[in-house]
């Protein structure tokens, strides 16, 4: 493909290999012709993030990058990016969790818009949600909106970011899974746990009681 020739049907997806960006993934394979899945090395607790990440891609044949990120990990220490810093199993009652990463989210679409510009792609899909945003500033609209006004100013280009997750809880992230053919995926293959434990996780740590509390309301309203 030229550089920068627009290829309207076409996206790159922030790709985790957890839960909300798996179901992502489906989404974007439902809505576009081409679909490419970019991860990061930011020095994360646990390498099996990207091993999930490629296991997945591999199974749905979509075309997987990763980009180094590496430097993050120096200049935001945190219980996900240090193995001596315990992850919190409660949210604290004031300020952010200790599993903030500062400026991630920022950090990784701007990546990923940098390299879907030189393939001529202009949509962008994270799996953000300020419903279950959980005390992580980055993942609200209002952060998103004005991160995509920025992007477009900065590089003269027209990005769209998709949020599709953006305004549905969890219960509601498992049953677009289960619409998209891709529930069992998700929840036997996603590494969504703090603690590093695939599918189900270790269940007590933010994360993975999040992703149970929103598995059980699921059942209750859709099964």
């Amino acid at each position: 493909m030229k550089m920068n020739t627009r290829n309207s049907d076409a996206a790159v997806v922030i790709f985790s290999g957890g839960q909300d960006s798996t179901t992502c993934l489906l989404w974007a394979m439902k809505r576009y012709q081409e679909v490419v899945a970019v991860s990061f090395d930011y020095g994360q607790r646990h390498k099996k993030e990207l091993d999930c990440a490629k296991e997945i891609t591999t199974s749905l044949d979509v075309e997987w990058h990763v980009l180094d990120m590496t430097l993050l990990n120096q200049l935001a220490p945190n219980s996900l990016t240090r193995q001596d810093i315990g992850v919190d199993e409660e949210a604290p009652e004031e300020g952010a969790p200790n599993s903030v990463v500062d400026g991630r989210n920022m950090l990784f679409l701007t990546f990923a818009a940098v390299f879907a510009k030189q393939r001529g792609i202009t949509d962008l899909v994270t799996g953000v949600s300020q419903s279950d945003f959980s005390g992580y500033p980055d993942c609200r609209d209002v952060f998103i909106k004005s991160l995509n006004t920025t992007l477009n100013l900065a590089m003269d280009y027209t990005f769209c970011i998709e949020t599709p997750l953006m305004w549905i809880d969890k219960a509601d992230t498992w049953k677009l899974a289960d619409d998209l053919g891709g529930l069992e995926l998700v929840r036997d293959k996603t590494l969504t746990c703090y603690n590093g434990i695939k599918g189900d996780g270790c269940g007590n740590c933010p994360s993975c009681k999040l992703r149970r509390e929103g598995y059980a309301e699921f059942v209750r309203r859709y099964r």
